[in-house]
């Protein structure tokens, strides 16, 4: 009980920190404070060190390196917003890792098929126009659920078998707003600089705060 008051405080307060109009624009260090705070409740005993923080409501990825934001990238989650159910198209919540790292040495705005390089490369869009394809391109870090019966495990919610990716995308023209089936999308080279930073089993909190 005591647990599950400290966790719902500890939400509230961070909830609404980062929704403050006044606060800082891109957040900072009060939101690292909360969040681990956070984790320390909800994930204990689990490291840390390295995390992947996607605050979907925000549209902004955050790479957070013993406890200190290192990179912060503008991003594209689902346009039917979040969600585990798969056939949903909904991006995922709660707490995963990357599984694979896929695409080193495809050129910029390669284009995947079923995770393998076709050889063809997109033409990037950068109005704010969908095309449709949702084409995958350039990198592609495949996550994996960290929580039973959230996540993992169970067929209909398990973000690996949904094919659950951070990658890049033709339709930059609408990084900073949901447009994506279910995945991460970055600007590309915003894509191969990040694949270069992390590793395998690299912690991903996903939450819409």
């Amino acid at each position: 009980m005591l647990k599950n008051f400290r966790l719902f405080t500890i939400c509230s307060l961070f909830l609404a920190m980062v929704g403050f109009r006044g606060a800082e624009p891109d957040a900072g260090e009060n939101m690292v404070k909360f969040l681990f705070e956070y984790l320390e409740i909800k994930h204990k005993g689990r490291s840390f060190d390295q995390l992947i923080y996607i605050a979907a409501k925000r549209q902004r990825l955050y790479y957070i390196v013993d406890k200190k934001i290192r990179n912060r990238y503008t991003i594209s989650t689902s346009k039917y917003g979040v969600g585990n159910v798969r056939g949903s198209e909904k991006t995922p919540l709660g707490l995963h890792h990357i599984y694979k790292k896929i695409g080193s040495g495809v050129p910029e705005g390669g284009i995947f098929n079923a995770r393998k390089y076709t050889g063809r490369q997109a033409k990037i869009i950068t109005e704010p126009l969908d095309d449709e394809k949702d084409d995958v391109t350039s990198r592609i870090l495949w996550l994996k659920g960290d929580e039973p019966e959230v996540n993992k495990g169970n067929s209909m919610i398990d973000t690996r078998m949904r094919c659950i990716y951070i990658h890049g995308t033709p339709e930059e023209g609408l990084i900073g707003s949901p447009a994506s089936h279910g995945c991460i999308r970055m600007r590309n080279d915003d894509i191969i600089a990040f694949f270069d930073l992390v590793e395998p089993g690299t912690m991903v909190l996903i939450l819409n705060n």
